[in-house]
């Protein structure tokens, strides 16, 4: 592609570019930067266009790859919404007894005893079986816990 052809293509398609990008979301300046360094680009790789008359298509689809970039950069800078709120009331306990009210009294025991901080060594040694008996009623009991929530 020559330089003149080139530019009559920027004259034509510069616009057209704009508008795409804006109808994409872009803001007007933002659209106009983009546009300008599409058509930047695709002067600097004009030997890659394979046809001429698809000059104006080419650019727009580097203008939209600018684009999405850039969106995609801008969201790395977007302040986080305050997801958890300042309501000032912890729902870990309440949630903890709506679970326990679904377990067996075996079941519930053990839970609570781990709730109350002690170690799965500490359970077993007060109920006289092995850390891995412990282990397994506490796979059991989650188990029976999750079938009775999620029904």
């Amino acid at each position: 592609m020559t330089q003149e052809a080139y530019g009559q293509a920027y004259r034509v398609g510069f616009r057209k570019t704009v508008g795409l990008l804006r109808s994409r979301g872009a803001s007007s300046d933002s659209a106009e930067d983009v546009a300008q360094a599409a058509w930047l680009r695709g002067w600097q790789k004009r030997e890659q266009l394979r046809d001429d008359r698809l000059v104006v298509t080419w650019v727009n689809t580097i203008a939209l790859n600018y684009h999405r970039r850039q969106i995609k950069n801008d969201s790395r800078y977007e302040a986080l919404p305050d997801l958890c709120g300042n309501i000032g009331i912890d729902l870990a306990p309440l949630e903890a007894n709506r679970i326990l009210r679904f377990c067996r009294a075996p079941d519930r025991e053990l839970f609570e005893q781990q709730l109350s901080g002690l170690t799965t060594k500490e359970i077993a040694t007060r109920q006289g079986v092995s850390e891995t008996s412990v282990r397994i009623r506490f796979s059991r009991a989650r188990r029976a816990v999750r079938r009775k929530i999620g029904s």
